[in-house]
């Protein structure tokens, strides 16, 4: 058995760890198999591979796209794309261009609220050039300018839905969050469903739905889920036929959530799609 955290974020989209930070820390949690599913970009996933295989742990290549069905989350992680293939390439230019026109919406309303950001402020706060401007971005820079005192608490009272700053200009759909990394050649799964707004119904239609489209799992072992909504979402991947997969969510080192929480071990299902073979 091979224990894993297939959700981790680094300072590549909204965390703040280095994928140096990630792989130590799986290592000294006992984690054997990672993931880094930064917001709709991969680039630290070179990074991460070298230093997982220096360190003897396996790393998949991931992502999470940040889609929405209308005002509502429905992020979906990708696994074991094809992150050079021009459908990727092309994606990820739209995610990046639909970032600055949403940062530049979201600034606009924000200064129209007497809050005195600027986007300068707020592309400094990313880590490379490529990387999608994420929102969370902008509390950062909020909290170094003094505006805040914390990055959640920016978040909540300003950009957050229904918010002065909010914004959801350019997000792609599940439908299309889904496609896109089928035709990358990747296994995608639903992420927290448990943090899906809505009535349960909606939320085990959606899946369903989605699964119309390619989707492939459901992350029903997640850091914040719990354990009915847990044991309902693996009732409900075994039902549809949808892998199981898990993770932490984690994006700092020192955050209420961190790698390898919740305890996940991959069946053989999963660890077949990933293409992990457990060391002997």
């Amino acid at each position: 058995m091979i224990r894993a955290d297939l959700h981790i974020h680094t300072y590549y989209s909204d965390g703040l760890q280095s994928p140096r930070d990630v792989v130590e820390t799986a290592v000294k949690n006992g984690v054997g198999l990672i993931s880094v599913t930064d917001h709709d970009n991969a680039l630290g996933r070179k990074e991460v591979g070298k230093l997982a295989k220096e360190a003897g742990i396996y790393a998949v290549e991931g992502i999470e796209i940040s889609a929405y069905e209308g005002d509502v989350k429905v992020h979906t992680l990708g696994y074991g794309l094809d992150f050079d293939s021009p459908v990727f390439e092309k994606f990820h230019s739209q995610c990046l261009a639909a970032s600055e026109e949403r940062m530049a919406d979201i600034i606009k309303k924000l200064q129209g609220a007497g809050v005195d950001l600027t986007m300068d402020e707020v592309r400094r706060e990313r880590r490379d050039g490529r990387s999608p401007l994420h929102t969370m971005l902008a509390a950062y820079a909020a909290v170094k300018k003094g505006l805040a005192e914390k990055p959640g608490d920016f978040y909540m009272r300003y950009l957050s839905y229904g918010k002065a700053g909010y914004s959801n200009i350019g997000r792609p759909t599940p439908k299309e969050a889904v496609e896109v990394i089928k035709e990358c050649g990747g296994i995608s799964s639903i992420a927290h469903p448990g943090r899906i707004f809505g009535p349960q119904e909606y939320v085990t239609d959606l899946i369903k739905r989605m699964k119309g489209y390619g989707l492939d799992g459901i992350e029903a072992m997640y850091s914040e889920h719990t354990d009915l909504q847990t044991q309902y979402y693996k009732e409900l991947a075994e039902e549809l036929g949808l892998l199981v997969t898990g993770g932490s969510d984690t994006h700092f080192t020192d955050g209420p959530h961190y790698i390898g929480t919740p305890v996940f071990y991959p069946d053989g299902a999963l660890l077949s799609a990933l293409g992990i073979i457990e060391k002997q």
